[in-house]
């Protein structure tokens, strides 16, 4: 098994997510060594060599950040002196970002290694970190991403959340508050947007003509009166089944804009 043609991607991943050029490389030697150890249990069915080795990379770069706060920019490591006749005290035991040295390598990747860039990556905790680079950087599949990180696709997927009274979202994973009017920023959206919950949420978009498909999960048992997904009044909606499939005890309906 040849992992040496990953070397270089890998120390640019490994960078982004510590801010240590030095430090990168060391993790990245820690990851070689831990996938020569485990090259007999490596199952190509189930991932690709990259794959399995940015798994393992991610785990080295998680384990390495335990407990560790982000790295400060030269800037932020101290206040200006008061005294300018006094003896300059070195402070070597803290880490600060360093600038990584493009030139000696190829990171064939879409981002550039840009040190704002790598900075601003610092201010998130450090599996959030982690999706971000594997998801917007080096473009794995969110399933990539869960297999990874050891966790779920809906815990890797970066969600907006649209509502009047929450501000903190810290305890959902990958998770922004709306920043504004939620149709403009749907508008301004380029990805694909799956929502979830809110009936007065996707009646907004419904409005403004932003919505292509409609999932619906049925049951069997239905308890309360409910509300009308269609208000009784409204314009037509024309829609066609696209798929129906059971779901335990349910059953899932997928109905996208029929062609009029």
């Amino acid at each position: 098994m040849d992992l040496e043609p990953y070397r270089g991607e890998l120390v640019a991943y490994c960078y982004r997510m510590v801010g240590s050029f030095h430090e990168a490389e060391d993790l990245v030697q820690e990851t070689m060594l831990r996938a020569w150890k485990a090259r007999d249990r490596y199952d190509h069915t189930r991932a690709s060599t990259r794959t399995w080795l940015y798994r393992i990379a991610t785990n080295v770069c998680l384990t390495a950040l335990e407990g560790r706060a982000r790295r400060p920019l030269p800037s932020g490591l101290g206040a200006p002196s008061h005294d300018p006749g006094a003896p300059l005290t070195p402070a070597l035991d803290v880490p600060w970002l360093q600038p990584f040295p493009d030139a000696r390598f190829d990171t064939g990747t879409r981002a550039d290694m840009r040190l704002a860039l790598v900075a601003a990556m610092q201010i998130l905790p450090p599996r959030q970190r982690a999706v971000l680079v594997l998801r917007e950087v080096l473009e794995f599949s969110a399933a990539e991403v869960a297999v990874q990180l050891g966790t779920t696709v809906p815990a890797v997927m970066p969600k907006l959340v649209a509502s009047r009274t929450v501000t903190d979202t810290s305890a959902w994973a990958n998770s922004t508050v709306i920043d504004g009017d939620l149709v403009d920023v749907v508008k301004r959206e380029q990805r694909d947007v799956i929502i979830t919950g809110s009936l007065s949420v996707v009646r907004a978009l419904m409005a403004e003509d932003l919505i292509d498909e409609y999932r619906l999960l049925t049951f069997p048992t239905i308890l309360g009166t409910g509300e009308r997904l269609f208000p009784a009044g409204g314009s037509p909606t024309y829609l066609e089944c696209l798929s129906a499939e059971r779901v335990g005890a349910a059953v899932l309906a997928r109905y996208g804009r029929a062609a009029r």
